[in-house]
């Protein structure tokens, strides 16, 4: 079986690659998917960003429809502050993994805190774009 994962970021995860590129790096959303599907090309992998809560609530809910293998979710700044998408998370059954470009808990007090790593499988942090090559590579692997 052919495994289908949706990659699914946040807020501001449009603007890598020009939005702080010391603390997110200097590749694009754009290149981070062709470096993933170049990787991982037996892998059938779905990309979506919003900067929008409730469409990131509503692609959580489609992708455990859909019968997603897994889905990798940065949801950037939300991770602090949305108790809705906690919720969506909890609420499917469909394995997610929790990842940040940056290591959150060397940042703001703050962001120390993730209202979605609870209800997640996992979560990467402070790996760069290592990280959601690493979760790819985990939800490859536990079926």
């Amino acid at each position: 079986m052919k495994h289908h994962i949706l990659i699914l970021n946040g807020p501001n995860l449009n603007l890598l690659g020009q939005r702080e590129p010391d603390q997110y790096g200097d590749i694009s959303l754009d290149t981070l998917e062709q470096k993933l599907r170049a990787e991982f090309s037996d892998v059938e992998l779905s990309f979506y960003q919003s900067n929008h809560e409730g469409d990131l609530v509503d692609r959580l809910h489609e992708g455990h429809r859909s019968g997603l293998s897994g889905i990798v979710f940065n949801p950037g700044a939300y991770t602090h502050t949305s108790v809705a998408l906690r919720d969506a998370v909890k609420a499917i059954a469909t394995p997610v993994i929790e990842v940040h470009l940056s290591n959150i808990y060397s940042r703001e007090p703050f962001r120390h805190f993730s209202y979605l790593a609870p209800v997640c499988v996992g979560q990467i942090s402070g790996l760069g774009m290592a990280g959601y090559s690493l979760a790819v590579r985990w939800l490859k692997s536990h079926d």
